[in-house]
């Protein structure tokens, strides 16, 4: 892959922030992401997480700069990171080469960017790209089964699934940042008979997801290969896409998910990149008795380290448990590493058409769910389709989610003889 270990990784590395050590965010991390502080008219502008702070880029660009990265460092500075993800992977590399080198204990910088730090209770966040398209794709095959096994118990699995990434194109309009509220959904519901019944949404569900974030993109009419694709990844981010359950099953056939999708879907406020993501790869494979990729799908480089080890949760607090002060409920725990699919073969079979994807585009996994109980991505899985409703530590049950209901994604990356990274989190409140 295109993004090598070096330096930035080396795990006894540490920060002149004491916050960063042992926090979702240390010096191996630099998650970037766009911020302005809480309360004011300033404009957003790029930063990088460290610690319980962030980096105001545009102050670290006025107080003199970091040298070489100078150039990456001025993308960086506007109101969305496009022109940054737009530069490519040189641009990232050198810029987080830079802030490693300025933020490490003993650095000649430190009187510098400690005059660049907000704190993040202080700091407003906003989404970290102009979104331009949304595309979801569906790549945990044991979440595939689980549904198909509530819909279609004796053939779960469709015939294609196993060829090709399935995906569709979501409405990126209402791609919003962690924190925003979530209203819940109207629409038309299956009947039971007659006419069908149109009102709000009483089957409101979570999914837990990865988004992955195009960084340079490719021209009208020519492919990405897949020994090329990460090179137009920039990183990922937590993504929760939200799914009315009801209004989705009256609506999808013939065309697909609608009204029961592009509602919402929240992202986190950081995007790892790829190059800190470097140290949790793993190798990618099949089960030898199911269908190799076909030959535009498969390299050597995505055999070997294609995968990702990305921890996920998913959290669950209510009205109630929030009044009685009790900390959020583990609903589930999954990883990327089930995905059926990797990361650039989604990348690959998006563009094996031609198709142009431009900076700042947003890729969603799809719901990562695991193979086991417990490691259900979504309620609909965890609950049967609401057939067999779950009781929370505090009394409460649940079939799917209520109005003060909030859900809580969190991941990280962890492996032996390297720093533990953090994705952060993604909330979202159910309003009615």
């Amino acid at each position: 892959m295109s993004r090598d270990l070096d330096d930035t990784h080396d795990p006894d590395l540490e920060s002149f922030l004491a916050s960063a050590q042992k926090s979702a965010f240390p010096i191996q991390n630099l998650p970037f992401g766009v911020f302005r502080r809480a309360g004011t008219d300033e404009a957003f502008r790029g930063c990088v997480a460290i610690g319980d702070q962030v980096v105001d880029l545009l102050a670290v660009q006025a107080s003199g700069g970091l040298g070489s990265a100078d150039d990456a460092l001025a993308l960086t500075v506007g109101e969305t990171l496009n022109p940054f993800m737009d530069a490519g992977s040189e641009a990232s590399g050198a810029l987080r080469r830079a802030l490693v080198s300025a933020l490490r204990k003993g650095s000649t910088r430190e009187e510098q960017l400690r005059g660049c730090l907000v704190a993040m209770s202080a700091a407003e966040f906003a989404l970290p790209a102009r979104v331009g398209d949304y595309t979801d794709f569906y790549t945990s095959v044991h979440h595939a089964t689980n549904i198909g096994r509530l819909f279609r118990p004796d053939n779960p699995l469709l015939p294609n699934y196993k060829w090709i990434p399935i995906g569709y194109h979501g409405r990126s309009s209402s791609v919003i940042v962690s924190g925003a509220p979530i209203p819940r959904p109207r629409g038309q519901k299956r009947p039971s008979d007659g006419a069908p019944p149109f009102g709000l949404s009483s089957r409101l569900d979570y999914e837990l997801e990865l988004g992955v974030y195009i960084g340079r993109g490719n021209a009208l009419g020519t492919p990405i290969g897949i020994g090329d694709a990460e090179d137009h990844a920039f990183g990922v981010s937590l993504l929760n896409d939200w799914s009315a359950r009801d209004i989705q099953a009256w609506e999808y056939q013939p065309l697909g998910p609608f009204l029961g999708k592009n509602f919402a879907t929240s992202v986190s406020p950081f995007i790892v990149t790829m190059e800190a993501l470097a140290p949790f790869r793993s190798g990618f494979s099949r089960n030898a008795d199911d269908p190799q990729p076909l030959a535009y799908l498969t390299s050597n480089e995505n055999s070997s380290a294609g995968a990702l080890d990305i921890s996920l949760e998913v959290e669950l607090t209510t009205t109630r448990s929030r009044a009685e002060g009790s900390a959020p409920f583990s609903l589930g725990k999954s990883s990327y590493g089930h995905a059926y699919w990797t990361l650039a073969q989604m990348i690959t079979h998006h563009t094996v058409n031609g198709c142009n994807l431009r900076a700042g585009d947003l890729l969603g996994t799809g719901t990562l769910s695991g193979p086991d109980a417990g490691s259900e991505g979504a309620l609909i899985e965890l609950t049967k389709s609401g057939r067999e409703p779950i009781t929370l530590p505090n009394g409460e049950t649940r079939s799917f989610l209520e109005d003060g209901d909030e859900v809580i994604l969190r991941g990280h990356c962890e492996r032996e003889g390297f720093a533990r990274i953090g994705l952060g989190e993604v909330r979202g409140r159910i309003v009615g």
